[in-house]
Order: C-alpha cells, then sequence, then structure tokens
C-alpha cells in the first residue's frame, strides 16, 4: 500500500535535519561525533525574553492568538522595520508564523500555479526547492560563481527569465555561502524586475544582523522602493537572538500577498505559539546588546574556520562575508581514494567519510545546488570549531590523492 502521494516523490528530507540524525545515531552507538550539519546558535536566548515568556504565561497569554500574529508583536515588528531597515508596514503588511520556513511556505501555497517557477541563486537554502516541488512549482536554478562570490549577477538574472518565472529568492547574507550584496548590486538586480509584473521577489533577510568586515545590512526592498508591493521580506529572531526552538518567523509585503498567506496559515496552524510571539516581542522592543554581542562571536569563528582551512591541503574556503557557515570547495579531493580502499566519488562520499573517519558532520554542497563543496556551520563554539578543523585535517591527510591520468 502506498502513503505518500505523488507529490513527494521529487522531494527530499531536509539535508542539514537527515545529516544531524545521522550524527544523533552514531552518538546513540557510542560514537564521538561533532555535528556541525545544522545553523544552530550555540548561545542560550538572552535571560529577558525567556523572563518574558514566562510573564506572559503567568498573565494568562495562553489562549488563541490571531492568526497573522498578536497585535504587540505585529508593532514590534513594525518599529523594528522602520528604525533598523527604512521600511514602512502596518499591521495589515505583517504575518507572523512558526518560523521563517512557514513564512516561505505560506507564500508559495498563497501564490503559485502549477508549473510556475521559482528562481533560486545557487548556493541556495535546500528547503526552497523542495517547497516549490511540493506546491507545484518548477525550481530554476541559476548557478553563482565563486568568482562572484556566490552572488547573482543582473545577467544571470536576465538569461533565467521566463514567461513563467513567478518568484526570486534572494537571501543575503546567504546560507551556505555566506553571500553578501551591497545596494548597487541590489538595484542592479532590481533594474531587471521591473518590467517583468508578474514577478515577485522574496528576500530571506533572517541573517542581516550577522554581517562581518564593518559591512552594512540594506533590505531590498529599500533599496529598491519602487518594487516594493513585489516584494515579501522575511526575517525571524531565531538566528539573531538565538531563538530557534521558539518558532518565530515572520513575513512583512503588500497587504493583498499578506492576506492571502493569512488564509493559508489559517487552515493550517492557526497563529504561532502565544508565549513565543510574547518572547519575539521582548526581543526586537529590548536591549540589543547580546545581537552584537552573538555577531562578534561569530566573526571571530568564521576567521577562526578561514585560517584553519586554509592549512589543510585539497581544500579551500574564500571568507564568508556574514551568516554563520563555511562552504568549503573540495573539489581537489574528489576521486581520492580512503584509507580501507573506497573511492571519494562526490562530496556526499567526501562528508560520509567524515562522519566516520573523523566523527565530523557535514552537509554536502549537492543539497545547496553546488558540488563539489560542503557545508560547517560555525555557530559553535571557537573550541569545538578547533577539534572538528583538526578531525578534518588528520581525515583529509590520510587520503591518498587522486592519480594523474586515471579517470
Amino acid at each position: 500500500m502506498r502513503y505518500a502521494s505523488s507529490r513527494l516523490d521529487p522531494v527530499k528530507p531536509s539535508a542539514s535535519a537527515w545529516v544531524s540524525q545521522a550524527a544523533q545515531e552514531a552518538r546513540a552507538r557510542g560514537e564521538d561525533v561533532i555535528d556541525l550539519g545544522v545553523g544552530e546558535p550555540d548561545f542560550d536566548t538572552p535571560a529577558h525574553i525567556k523572563e518574558a515568556a514566562h510573564v506572559a504565561a503567568l498573565n494568562g497569554e495562553t489562549k488563541y492568538p490571531l492568526t497573522g500574529g498578536t497585535a504587540r508583536l505585529k508593532a514590534a515588528i513594525s518599529a523594528k522595520l522602520r528604525g533598523e531597515n527604512g521600511l514602512e508596514y502596518g499591521p495589515d503588511g505583517i504575518i507572523v508564523s512558526n518560523g521563517a520556513k512557514q513564512v516561505i511556505f505560506d507564500a508559495l501555497m498563497a501564490t503559485l500555479e502549477p508549473g510556475d517557477e521559482v528562481l533560486l541563486a545557487a548556493p541556495y537554502f535546500g528547503s526552497y526547492a523542495d517547497a516549490v516541488l511540493m506546491l507545484g512549482g518548477k525550481p530554476v536554478v541559476i548557478p553563482c560563481r565563486a568568482e562572484d562570490g556566490f552572488r547573482l549577477t543582473p545577467e544571470r538574472l536576465e538569461g533565467a527569465l521566463t514567461e513563467r518565472a513567478r518568484w526570486l529568492f534572494l537571501n543575503y547574507p546567504s546560507n551556505p555561502a555566506g553571500a553578501v550584496y551591497d545596494e548597487s548590486e541590489l538595484r542592479a538586480l532590481g533594474a531587471i524586475m521591473r518590467g517583468r509584473e508578474n514577478l515577485l521577489l522574496l528576500a530571506d533577510e533572517i541573517y542581516e544582523h550577522i554581517l562581518f568586515d564593518g559591512r552594512a545590512f540594506r533590505s531590498f526592498a529599500a533599496a529598491c522602493p519602487e518594487l516594493k508591493n513585489r516584494v515579501l521580506t522575511v526575517n525571524g529572531v531565531s538566528k539573531a537572538y538565538a531563538m530557534t526552538g521558539w518558532r518565530i518567523g515572520y513575513g512583512a509585503g503588500p497587504a493583498p500577498l499578506i492576506a492571502a498567506m493569512t488564509k493559508v496559515q489559517s487552515q493550517i496552524s492557526s497563529g504561532a505559539c502565544s508565549i513565543a510571539q510574547a518572547a519575539a516581542a521582548a526581543a526586537l522592543e529590548g536591549p540589543q546588546d547580546e545581537v552584537r554581542r552573538f555577531r562578534n562571536a561569530f566573526e571571530k569563528r568564521r576567521n577562526l574556520v578561514v585560517e584553519r582551512v586554509a592549512g589543510i591541503p585539497g581544500l579551500r574556503l574564500a571568507p564568508p562575508g556574514g551568516a554563520f557557515y563555511a562552504l568549503i570547495e573540495c573539489g581537489a579531493l574528489i576521486g581520492a581514494t580512503t584509507p580501507d580502499g573506497g573511492v571519494i566519488g562526490d562530496d556526499a562520499d567526501l562528508t560520509a567519510y567524515l562522519l566516520t573517519r573523523a566523527g565530523v558532520a557535514a552537509v554536502p554542497g549537492a543539497a545547496y545546488g553546488i558540488s563539489p563543496y560542503f557545508r560547517i556551520s560555525t555557530a559553535s563554539s571557537e573550541e569545538v570549531l578547533t577539534q572538528a578543523l583538526e578531525r578534518i585535517a588528520t581525515a583529509v591527510g590520510a587520503l591518498r590523492p587522486k592519480e594523474v591520468g586515471v579517470s
């Protein structure tokens, strides 16, 4: 008997979740494994945010919230967007969901017709493509070059556009590459979009506060105000405030789009947890010192990883401009032989080898639409990252390089 619908045939489980599950299973067998698969800050949620949740529960804020978000959290999001991003959105232009993933799913379900195309700049967050496939759309992958900093260029965007293009997804700083855009680059992409009245843009800005080397963040809708009525800005509290388990994301966009997304959400999950929404409001309204402390720590960790990878023959890493990942190029290791006689055929083989030989869980680049690469999260402590990279260096050093002329 078949239980899953054919709609799920092309859909894969989340790669990072799968890798972390494999790491947990290895630990359950008594193996010593460092999990660098999931992008999750190792910091605890700041105390004043947890206290806000406690107070909300004690005050009886435990009933069904409004589907699109509580009035307090919507007001906090509106103030945040105005003060930090120069964007004006009222309550009817904001939706609160169970994480940023649900915001994206709501948007796609509300707008996609069968066969509509969603443009993804590769490397891209893997869940984008699978959400599109689940909802009958067609992911269109636009490869972005390492020499361009893995940024989408206007020329590549223009070359990928067809009459069926419905969405362009732009994530920056990006997962997995840490790609960032300045205002002129955003405006150049906006210029290509201008004549495409049916083309919407989803700006995934969840890592906006995790920028390095003195970079400043600019929201796409602020850089291209003439396109604001076609932009959905997606954000949340998980990454900046170490609140991954609270499951609060939000979107801001044109009121008719938000209304359609709210209709979808009303039939899927209703409103997000009322207590978590109170905590998220406290995060946005309260002191931002911890956000800055986290960012500084992530930059130090980025620097450590870049330095360590540079010392491992066969691996290459350009310094990411933001987020907390390292997308490591490993082409020189493809075709190498492992100590037990196996052959590294692709980046998936390499990550499997690193898990079994080094006890380090990493995600193959193929999960993000790019090979041969692998991604590690740099959100762990410097001590953990140092140990993990020492293990990777030892495992890579144990490989026998592919012989020249052998195919």
